[in-house]
Order: C-alpha cells, then sequence, then structure tokens
C-alpha cells in the first residue's frame, strides 16, 4: 500500500499536478489482506489528471483486486485515462463505474478494455449512457464478445435501445464466459427482446438474464426465462458430470495403483519364496553329500573291523583269555545294535505319522480354496442376478417413456382438434375463445411440467439406482481384497510348514550322522584297545614262550580241547559276520528312505507351484470379472444419458411446436393488437 501512496506521489511530481488529499486519505485508510485489497473511491470527484496519474499507477499494480468509482462524474478525457490504464493490469477482477454517465468515448475505451484485459470477472455500469450512440455501443459490444473472463456484467439504466440489443445478441453468441447479464429499466422492446432470444439460443453459458422494465411482452420474457432456466439446468448437469467424471477417475487412479501394488508385492514375494527354495534344496543337497560321505566312511570302517577281525581270529587261537573279551565285545555290540534298531524304527514311525499329517493338512488347505472360490463364484452369480433385474426395469421404463409419449401426442391431437373447432366459433365470440385458449394452453403446460416432473423423478430413481450398484461393487472389491489377503496368509503358513518341516529333516538327518560318527568313534575306540590286547597279548607270549617247554605236555592234553573250542569260535565269527551284513543292509534301507524323503519333497514343491498358478488364475479371472462390470457401468450410464437428451429434445420439440402453433394461429393475430 505505501508503495502504491509514493508511486502516486512521484508521478504527481513528474506530472506537475497536485494530489487529492482525499485520495491520499483514502490511500491510507485502506488495508491490504490476504486476498487483495479494495481501494473505494465513491463520491471522490476526480479530475482529469488524477484520473491520468492514477491510470499510470494502475497500469503496474499487484496490490488492488477491486476498484470501486461510483458516482464520481468522470469527464470523458479522464475516463478514457483512467480506463485505459487498466489495459495491462493483472490483479482487479471487480470495477465499479457506477453513475459516472460514460457515454461514446466511455464505451468504445471499455470495449478495448475488455478485448484486452484478462482479469476483470465483474463490471459494474449502472445509471451511464453508454447505449445513446450505436457505433460507440457496437464497440462495447465487440469487446465482450472477445472476452473470455468476464461472468457478470450490470447495464442497468443504459438508454440500450432494441438497436443495441441487437448488438449485445450478436457478442452473447460470441462470448462463452458470461453468467450473469443486468438489462434492467433500459428501452429494449420487443425487437431487442427477440433478437436475445436468438442468441440464447446458441450462447449456452448464460444462467441469469434480468429484462424488468424493458417493454418486452410476457411471452417473449417467458421464453426468455426458459431458455435461461434451460441453461442453468445445463450448466448444473455439466457441473455435475464433472464432479463425477473427477471422482471417478481418481477411484480409477486409486485402483490401478492398488493393482500395481499388489502386482510389485506378489512378484516380490514369489520371488523370495523361489530364493527360499533354492536355498532350501542347496542345504538338502548339501546334507544329502555329507550323509554320502557318512555311508562311505562307515562302509571302509566296516572293512578296516572285518580285517582286524580276521586279524584278531589268529590272536583268538593263541589265547582263552582273548576269547572271553571277544565275547563280552560282541554282547556289547548286539546291545548297541539293538538300541540302534529300536532307534530307527522310532524315526520311521515319526516319519509315517509326520508325512500322513502334512498329507491331511494340505488335503484340507485344498477343500478351503475350493469352498472360497465357489463361494466367490456364487457372489458373482448374485450380482450377475441383480444386474439383470435392473436392466428389466430399464426396459420397463423405456415402455412407460414410450407410453407417455403417445399419450402426449394423443393430448396434442385432441388440443388441435379442439383448437380448429374454436377457430370455426371465433368469429361469434373472440374473447370467449381468447380465455378457453389460455385455458387449454395452461393445462398443456401443466400436464408437461408433470410429465417432466415425473420423467426427473425416475431418473433420479435410476441414479440412485446406480449409486447403490457402485456401492455394491465397492463392497465385491473389498471382499475380494480381504479374500486375496486370505489366501495370501495360507500360502504363507503352508510355506512356513514346509520349511518348519524341512527343518525337522535336516535336524533328524544331523542326529543321524552324530549317531553314525559316535558308532564311528566307539568302533575306533574298540579298534585301540584290541591293539593294547594284541600289544600285551605279544608280550604275555614272550613271558610264556619260556614255560613252553614245560607246557608242551599239557598242549598236547589240551589240543583235543582246542579243537573243539576252535569250531566254537568259527561259528563266533561267521555270526558277527552275519551281523554286520544286516547293518549294511539297514544302512542301504536308511539310503533309500532318504531318497523318498527326496521325492515327497520335490512332490511338495510340484503342489506349491501348482497352488501358486491356480491362485494365480482366480486372482485374474475376478479382475477381469471386476472390468466386465464396470464396462456395464460405463454403458448403463451411457444409456441413461442418451434417455435424458432425448428426454429433453422431445419436451424442446413440444414447447417450439406449441409456442409455433400458438403464434400462427388466427387467435394470436386477434389477441396481438389487444396487447
Amino acid at each position: 500500500m505505501e508503495a502504491f501512496r509514493r508511486t502516486y506521489l512521484r508521478l504527481c511530481k513528474e506530472g506537475s499536478v497536485e494530489p487529492q488529499e482525499s485520495v491520499l486519505t483514502q490511500l491510507q485508510e485502506t488495508r491490504v489482506v490476504t486476498g487483495g485489497a479494495r481501494l473505494d473511491l465513491k463520491a471522490q470527484s476526480l479530475n482529469a489528471d488524477t484520473c491520468a496519474v492514477l491510470g499510470r499507477v494502475f497500469h503496474k499494480d499487484t496490490v488492488f483486486t477491486e476498484l470501486a468509482l461510483s458516482d464520481c462524474m468522470l469527464s470523458e478525457e479522464g475516463a478514457k485515462a483512467l480506463i485505459s490504464g487498466l489495459f495491462g493490469n493483472t490483479t482487479i477482477k471487480v470495477l465499479d463505474l457506477k453513475g459516472n454517465n460514460l457515454r461514446s468515448t466511455g464505451a468504445e475505451v471499455l470495449g478495448k478494455l475488455l478485448a484486452r484485459n484478462k482479469t476483470i470477472r465483474r463490471l459494474v455500469l449502472e445509471w451511464n449512457a453508454l447505449g445513446m450512440w450505436d457505433e460507440a455501443f457496437s464497440v462495447f459490444c465487440e469487446g465482450l464478445g472477445s472476452n473470455n473472463t468476464l461472468t457478470h456484467l450490470d447495464l442497468r439504466n443504459n438508454q440500450i435501445s432494441h438497436q443495441g440489443a441487437s448488438e449485445l445478441a450478436l457478442a452473447l453468441k460470441k462470448n462463452s464466459t458470461l453468467e450473469v447479464l443486468d438489462l434492467r429499466w433500459n428501452n429494449i422492446g420487443l425487437l431487442g427482446g427477440r433478437s436475445l432470444l436468438e442468441a440464447l439460443q446458441q450462447n449456452k453459458t448464460l444462467v441469469q438474464l434480468d429484462l424488468a422494465g424493458n417493454n418486452i411482452p410476457s411471452d417473449t420474457l417467458k421464453a426468455l426465462e426458459q431458455a435461461i432456466e434451460r441453461n442453468s439446468e445445463r450448466q448444473s448437469t455439466l457441473n455435475m458430470s464433472r464432479n463425477r467424471t473427477q471422482v471417478l477417475t481418481k477411484e480409477i487412479q486409486t485402483i490401478k495403483e492398488d493393482k500395481g501394488r499388489q502386482y510389485l508385492s506378489l512378484m516380490e514375494t514369489i520371488d523370495k519364496q523361489r530364493e527360499d527354495m533354492g536355498r532350501s534344496s542347496r542345504t538338502t543337497s548339501i546334507h544329502v553329500g555329507q550323509l554320502q560321505e557318512a555311508l562311505n566312511e562307515r562302509k571302509s570302517a566296516v572293512n578296516s573291523v572285518t580285517a582286524k577281525l580276521q586279524m584278531t581270529e589268529a590272536s583268538l587261537a593263541l589265547s582263552e583269555q582273548k576269547n572271553h573279551n571277544l565275547a563280552e565285545l560282541l554282547a556289547r555290540v548286539k546291545t548297541e545294535k539293538d538300541e540302534q534298531r529300536e532307534r530307527q524304527n522310532r524315526e520311521r514311525r515319526k516319519e509315517q505319522e509326520d508325512s500322513v499329517l502334512r498329507e491331511s493338512k494340505l488335503l484340507r488347505e485344498m477343500q478351503n480354496t475350493t469352498e472360497s472360490n465357489q463361494q466367490l463364484r456364487n457372489k458373482v452369480e448374485e450380482v450377475e442376478r441383480r444386474c439383470k433385474c435392473q436392466q428389466q426395469q430399464i426396459f420397463e421404463l423405456k415402455q412407460e417413456l414410450t407410453n407417455t409419449t403417445a399419450e402426449l401426442k394423443l393430448r396434442l391431437a385432441q388440443t388441435e382438434d379442439r383448437l380448429e373447432m374454436e377457430k370455426r366459433r371465433s368469429k361469434q365470440a373472440l374473447e370467449d375463445m381468447d380465455s378457453l385458449r389460455q385455458k387449454e394452453v395452461d393445462n398443456v403446460n401443466r400436464h408437461l411440467e408433470e410429465s417432466e416432473r415425473a420423467l426427473q423423478e425416475r431418473i433420479f430413481k435410476l441414479e440412485s439406482q446406480r449409486i447403490q450398484l457402485e456401492e455394491e461393487l465397492s463392497k465385491a472389491k473389498a471382499v475380494c481384497v480381504t479374500e486375496r489377503a486370505q489366501a495370501e496368509e495360507e500360502l504363507g503358513k503352508v510355506r512356513a510348514q514346509i520349511r518348519l518341516e524341512q527343518q525337522e529333516q535336516a535336524a533328524s538327518l544331523e542326529e543321524k550322522l552324530r549317531s553314525v560318527r559316535q558308532s564311528r568313534q566307539e568302533a575306533q575306540t574298540h579298534c585301540s584297545q584290541q591293539k593294547q590286547t594284541i600289544a600285551d597279548l605279544q608280550s604275555k607270549n614272550g613271558q610264556h614262550s619260556v614255560e613252553i617247554d614245560g607246557l608242551r605236555r599239557r598242549i598236547e592234553e589240551l589240543q583235543q580241547d582246542l579243537s573243539g573250542k576252535d569250531q566254537e569260535k568259527v561259528a563266533e565269527v561267521c555270526r558277527v559276520r552275519v551281523e554286520l551284513q544286516e547293518q549294511i543292509g539297514h544302512l542301504q534301507a536308511e539310503r533309500t528312505a532318504q531318497g523318498g524323503l527326496k521325492e515327497k519333497i520335490s512332490a511338495l514343491e510340484r503342489e506349491m507351484k501348482a497352488l501358486a498358478s491356480n491362485h494365480r488364475e482366480a486372482i485374474l479371472d475376478k479382475e477381469s470379472e471386476v472390468s466386465s462390470m464396470k464396462e456395464k457401468l460405463r454403458l448403463r450410464e451411457a444409456e441413461i444419458q442418451r434417455m435424458r437428451e432425448d428426454e429433453a429434445q422431445r419436451a424442446s420439440y413440444l414447447q417450439s411446436a406449441i409456442l409455433t402453433y400458438v403464434q400462427g394461429s388466427p387467435l394470436g393475430h386477434y389477441s396481438s393488437p389487444k396487447k
């Protein structure tokens, strides 16, 4: 505000003009608000010099949004200078020039202002004389026709004649932004009203038109009001359609974003599952390799044990004490073998039970998924049934519309017959026939209004039904999303179970490896003990070599006993060999069982892949169903819009036919001179 005051004073000094105190006081009193400021110079006598300075200031001003210059009695030169300064202004939106007696030059300058300025939206020109000069007012109307920002125009008490009204009509045909036009208390007349009515046939944006005090007949005023009402209805329907399209575009964008996010999340989960499956397969292959290595070590240990047993057979022939030790060792080995057999049987039973439980769980999950798919199919069938019912309702409404149009045609035929009868009787009683004609026209208008109201009510009902369908669609979408989340949770549970089972299998295999390693260590300890016993026996043999000479006699006696004992030793050695072969067979059986477990793991992986593919197919089917439902809704909305347009065209055709018939009948010629 202070900058505006300084520029005003500076320009006054440069032009050697004394600044007016009233303008300075008004500038001091005004305050700047966030939305802009309003400069009120009402009833201030502004001379031509101050107007020129103010025009120069307003040319570059960016503070004020409203300018009030009503009742300032501006001269032609001052008004021209001030208004020409507003050509380049980009902030003023409201301009009030009420009661300034603007005439030819003012009208021309205002036309140029409307043609050049792109920010003024409201222009008040009440109590001026713009319509006195037709050429200047035509310039004003040309500027109005080329303007694209003005929405409110006040031209009350401007002495506008029917020629000026025709110029305004031409401007309204070109203009596409003006919404409110006030032409009260002018001299437009019948011709001006008809020209404005013709302009409103092309202009679709004018919503308010005030024409009181212009000597316009009542029928033209009614026609103008009807045209304005049609424009207002069009604007309201356009606004509603724009809002709906915006809402639908936002919903479609949100749905697309949600689908993209869901697709990305599904792809991420699938990649993670693939990585987990690869890791698990790698770990299982590593464990299997370790088990094979352990088995090979066990085989080598068994071979070494057999070699050692062959060595021990020679040592057993030397002493009886070694036989007793071997018997004890054999008893221990038997007990350990029995314990190992029991452990293996328990593990096999546990694995069988676990496999049965897994199969039952998988069957239950398959049943749950099938039940959920059946529920979804039932819901889709219910939605299709509702759509069919609504299509039947729409068909019935179309039939009702055709019936109503037929009834209206019959009524029009009846009214035409009555009018013909009244024409024959018009020579006898013109006054009575005029009254009857007016009554019949009123009745027809009432019938038309009632039919239009009924049709509007039906349209509102159809819109409510469409809204209900959209709500049901949104609910179905929410149900689909919840079911999808449940399916994903179930997949996660199945994956977690499979992981746990794999971990348990790995733990069991590790325990088996530990037991094999322990048995190998025990065999090594036994071998070391046998080596120690062999060393002891060798030392004892050295000691006994001295005693051999004394004991040769006894040896001859004991040879017979030793022969029997040798046979018993051979039998025991054969039995030990048979037991070792049985152990080898058990190990091979365990290896085959591990191969069966690998096959089960591969089968489970295949089932997981099949479930994932089925789930993807179900999701794609649901998305296709949702898209088909959206297309059906769009087709229904197009049908409803087409019905509305057809009804509006029919109503306009009926109204225009009635008006042309009434104006073209001889009754209108007889009644016009009375008016």
